[in-house]
This record gives structure tokens, C-alpha cells and sequence, in this order.
């Protein structure tokens, strides 16, 4: 019974952490509102249309720089004894 408990709350605590759309939407009209832009605007739509941008771009980078799927460098010295002539 405990187990099924803790794979719900594991599922629970990934899910925690996304939006949807409208959740997204929602929290950028919140923020562009916070900025102290009007509704119904041309700055507004701007402000929206600006935040979309930003975070297609991070995708973007995020996506090109994988840091996880370069090679593995592995750094061992090797001391090599001098031979004196």
C-alpha cells in the first residue's frame, strides 16, 4: 500500500512543476500587467509577444548546448621520470 502512496506522490512532484498553456498565458499577462501595461493594447501585445520570444529562444539554446551529450574527457597525469644523460 506504501509504495503505491509514493508513486503517486512521484508523479504528483513531477507534475508539480508544469504548466499548461493557459496557466502560461495567465502568468504572462500577470507579468506584463505588472509592468503596468493595459490589456487590449499594442504595448501589451508587445510585451506578450516579447516574453514568447525570450522563451523560444531559451529553447533554442538550451536544445544546441545539450551539456550531457558531448564527449567525456577524462584528465589523468602520468608522471614520466626525467633520464639524466
Amino acid at each position: 500500500m506504501w509504495r503505491k502512496a509514493l508513486i503517486v506522490a512521484g508523479i504528483a512532484a513531477l507534475c508539480s512543476g508544469c504548466m499548461t498553456a493557459e496557466q502560461q498565458r495567465a502568468a504572462d499577462e500577470d507579468k506584463c500587467r505588472g509592468y503596468g501595461f493595459r490589456a487590449r493594447t499594442d504595448a501589451f501585445a508587445e510585451c506578450l509577444q516579447r516574453i514568447d520570444l525570450a522563451r523560444s529562444a531559451a529553447r533554442r539554446y538550451d536544445s544546441d548546448f545539450d551539456r550531457w551529450d558531448g564527449p567525456i574527457v577524462v584528465y589523468r597525469p602520468m608522471l614520466v621520470p626525467v633520464q639524466a644523460d
